[in-house]
């Protein structure tokens, strides 16, 4: 090989390299009565880490021996736990799907939560996440939450989002203030909903490990657009982009079953 050829194919593996996106860690996953399978190839991405936002919701279970309804339609679990992207797995406890009411609903919640931690699953549990979404608006959540998170096992994560509009130095310290130092946050990088790019989301995440420690912190991105009241997945530029800001970051896509099919996987994997 002359010395010409060889300095162009370092200079296109260096173009290449500084393309490539940063692998994904892990996968979210939205159940109800008639959400799609979880089946993909998000694994192609990085991803090794399921997070189910919920093992039950209004009322309904979606695992076993929770003593709610079950769910007309049950995951396969066992085949789940064989995935390349389950490899781990963070459950999620039991919810509400409207919000308010998720905030009038923690000791119910609780309850529930408990009964879930008690069951045995087919996959790895890495860790358990209480669906009670975090944001300023929620005034009482400083007061009303770390009861509720204390009784919970560890590791424990819940998700935050700025609602408000503080900014993420102001967010940051808010969150510190009074969350529990042993609960892990994920913040919802507000793209997919159009409020706030992710350059900004990244600002965030970088401040909130700043306050928290790097290891108490991820990142959820929403692998969804919103036009016109309505939802559609994120193109695969649409996510390249998005992505390449969070280098670095532990970074849950939302969510891969409903938003990022196949054929985005083909186009974004390396």
């Amino acid at each position: 090989m002359n010395r010409a050829l060889a300095f162009c194919l370092a200079v296109m593996a260096q173009g290449a390299q500084a393309q490539a996106l940063p692998p994904v860690t892990g996968i979210v996953w939205q159940l109800y009565e008639t959400a799609p399978e979880a089946k993909g190839s998000w694994h192609r991405l990085g991803a090794r880490e399921l997070l189910i936002q919920w093992t039950a919701v209004d009322g309904i279970a979606y695992v076993p021996g929770t003593g709610l309804r079950p769910s007309k339609r049950m995951p396969d679990w066992e085949r789940i736990a064989r995935e390349p992207w389950a490899e781990r797995v963070i459950v999620g406890l039991s919810g509400r799907t409207d919000e308010q009411g998720t905030r009038r609903a923690l000791d119910a919640m609780l309850a529930e939560s408990l009964v879930i931690t008690r069951l045995s699953f087919p996959f790895k549990v890495s860790g358990w996440y209480f669906p009670a979404e975090i944001d300023p608006t929620w005034k009482e959540a400083p007061v009303a939450l770390p009861p509720v998170l204390e009784k919970l096992p560890r590791p424990l994560w819940i998700s935050a989002y700025d609602g408000e509009g503080i900014g993420s130095a102001a967010f940051a310290a808010w969150l510190a203030s009074w969350l529990p130092r042993d609960v892990g946050v994920l913040f919802q990088d507000g793209v997919g909903v159009h409020a706030r790019s992710a350059p900004v989301a990244r600002e965030y995440v970088d401040a909130l490990a700043m306050r928290l420690g790097a290891a108490r912190v991820g990142l959820i991105a929403e692998a969804f657009r919103e036009h016109k009241g309505k939802f559609r997945p994120a193109t695969a530029a649409e996510l390249r982009s998005q992505l390449a800001a969070y280098r670095g970051l532990p970074i849950y896509l939302f969510d891969g079953p409903h938003y990022v099919p196949e054929r985005v996987v083909r186009e974004l994997a390396p």
